[in-house]
């Protein structure tokens, strides 16, 4: 009788201790998904919204460099200017120096008007021996050439489809319907047929 009384007054101080202890519940934090990278455009709609923000950018053009035959994707993004910068390099001496950053920008503008054409690019910077050298066997080059200084661009545009470049007359008109405030020269000869642009003062010629 004394034993049952034992192991019944054992059961009932288990109880009491149990119910006096609180329930601890430990959260086990859920997996955190990786957040998601979108590649937009750089191009709202009217309403500041991305467009296109799964999507790559449109492609404008292909840039081609005439003397090395490189070519070059041309879109809203592509190429970074300092990608640009190489391409256009001295095809001489192979010296680089930057280019003012709204010649790559008529370019897109110009490529806007006909898309997935190809720019031919006949000349970006130019270093002062290879414009000398120029003059010397003489092309149509200024002592003191705005491509010496990063500010010019020579270039033709030829359409989707097409083996001949747009009359250069065009592409001039086109430029100047864009606003473009500085120099553009029209080459409309068979040994050259290219625009020349730069950023220097507002004045026209044809050679």
């Amino acid at each position: 009788m004394r034993y049952i009384l034992r192991v019944s007054l054992l059961a009932r101080a288990a109880a009491v201790l149990l119910a006096s202890l609180s329930v601890v519940t430990v959260a086990v934090p859920r997996a955190r998904s990786e957040p998601r990278v979108l590649r937009t455009s750089g191009l709202a709609s009217k309403k500041g919204a991305p467009v296109d923000a799964l999507e790559d950018p449109a492609l404008l053009a292909t840039l081609a460099q005439v003397h090395t035959g490189e070519r070059l994707v041309l879109d809203s993004q592509s190429p970074p200017q300092e990608v640009f910068d190489a391409f256009v390099a001295d095809r001489v001496t192979g010296e680089h120096h930057p280019l003012d950053p709204r010649l790559l920008g008529l370019l897109r503008s110009i490529a806007g008007n006909h898309a997935g054409c190809r720019i031919e690019l006949v000349s970006g910077y130019r270093s002062p021996k290879l414009n000398e050298m120029l003059r010397k066997k003489g092309h149509h080059v200024a002592s003191h050439s705005q491509h010496s200084l990063g500010h010019a661009c020579d270039f033709r545009v030829v359409p989707p489809g097409q083996d001949a470049a747009l009359d250069p007359r065009v592409i001039e008109r086109e430029i100047r319907a864009l606003g473009w405030e500085g120099g553009v020269g029209v080459y409309p000869t068979a040994a050259d047929w290219f625009v020349h642009a730069d950023v220097g003062a507002n004045r026209s010629w044809v050679n």
